[in-house]
């Protein structure tokens, strides 16, 4: 069974791809809160499906409705639970292959683990579709950081062999933020972002996928929040990222390339400005020793190419246990890397939530 995350706010999540709904159960939320419930739609449209076609054409409002918790247009206290209503499935693009294990998928591990009573449509439980819930939660968190002057801005670093410009480790503004979240292809360099939407159609016509990086900055987080060891904030914020579908890598500032640099290149130093400590760089990307430091945290999620594909591939026949082929067909993401944007953020909010109320 899938498990409940969080030591201060309690999350469970619930559904399958082509079951009737997916949903959240959200434990832990302060009593009294007015939730902005237009911000959550418009959180909600930067995920859902069938927005362009660079992403899958399956057509999901990703409306929601909360069953639980919201009274007189505040929270209650007890457990908070929101449903998000399947509407567009077309389960029948799975019956020709429920025997044949999608490569890239956890078709196998889920036989495995479920003894072969998982929902096999669509990925079932495992599917990108259930990040939906987290969006909504995160939404909700996002709403009590802002009250902080905590806010959460990402671009699409790269697409494949295409970059786009990286933060300014030590000084982002708070615009640029606020420019990336209203664009519809969040990157910081156009012409790199035009590049990366004509791999993405070509890998489309090409019946195949590409994956990428998604850079993600943090803003205006005090110093002294996290723990040494267990309770990071690299740790906490690591659990959540690699909870999202298709996740294969975090790094936090610098990441792998520190290891190119001299201590001397590598340690952040510090200075007085304004009554405050700063440091010089930021190669350690706001945290050290597991706790903030005042600077951005600023960090990056490798997101893998997009595992369904038409391009016929080598496979098994679990049913007879034989060697196979497949053809995945159907409506998938040639590239999921623009729609995790709003889930990387959606998870990073429900983390450092999750720290304050320490």
């Amino acid at each position: 069974m899938s498990g409940i995350w969080g030591n201060n706010l309690r999350l469970s999540i619930f559904g399958e791809s082509h079951g009737k709904g997916i949903g959240i159960v959200i434990n832990g939320l302060p009593m009294g809160l007015e939730i902005d419930l237009e911000l959550v739609d418009k959180e909600m449209k930067r995920r859902a499906p069938g927005r362009n076609k660079i992403s899958s054409q399956r057509k999901e409002e990703d409306s929601f409705e909360i069953v639980s918790g919201y009274f007189n247009n505040r929270t209650t206290g007890t457990p908070l639970c929101a449903i998000i209503y399947n509407k567009d499935k077309k389960s029948q693009d799975y019956d020709k292959i429920k025997n044949l294990l999608r490569p890239g998928h956890a078709d196998y591990t889920g036989y495995i683990k479920y003894e072969g009573f998982y929902d096999y449509r669509g990925g079932g439980h495992f599917s990108g579709r259930l990040t939906a819930p987290l969006v909504f939660a995160g939404a909700i968190a996002k709403q009590i950081l802002i009250k902080k002057n905590i806010c959460f801005g990402s671009h699409i670093l790269s697409i494949g062999h295409v970059q786009d410009d990286i933060f300014d480790l030590v000084d982002i503004d708070d615009s640029v933020i606020d420019y990336l979240i209203k664009k519809d292809f969040p990157v910081i360099n156009d012409e790199r972002g035009k590049e990366m939407m004509e791999s993405i159609e070509k890998v489309r016509l090409e019946e195949d996928s590409l994956g990428g990086i998604i850079e993600t900055a943090i803003l205006n987080l005090q110093a002294g929040l996290g723990e040494p060891f267990f309770d990071s904030i690299e740790s906490k914020l690591s659990q959540l990222l690699f909870s999202i579908p298709g996740v294969k890598g975090v790094e936090f500032g610098k990441g792998f390339e520190i290891t190119r640099l001299k201590g001397s290149q590598a340690n952040d130093e510090y200075y007085i400005k304004d009554g405050e400590v700063m440091t010089y760089t930021n190669n350690n990307g706001g945290i050290l020793g597991g706790i903030t430091n005042g600077m951005p945290v600023i960090f990056r999620t490798a997101i893998k190419p997009t595992s369904s594909i038409g391009i016929k591939q080598r496979t098994v026949d679990i049913k007879h246990m034989k060697n196979s082929e497949i053809e995945v067909k159907g409506r998938h993401d040639p590239c999921i890397v623009p729609r995790a944007i709003p889930v990387v953020e959606a998870v990073s909010a429900l983390s450092i939530l999750d720290l304050l109320m320490e």
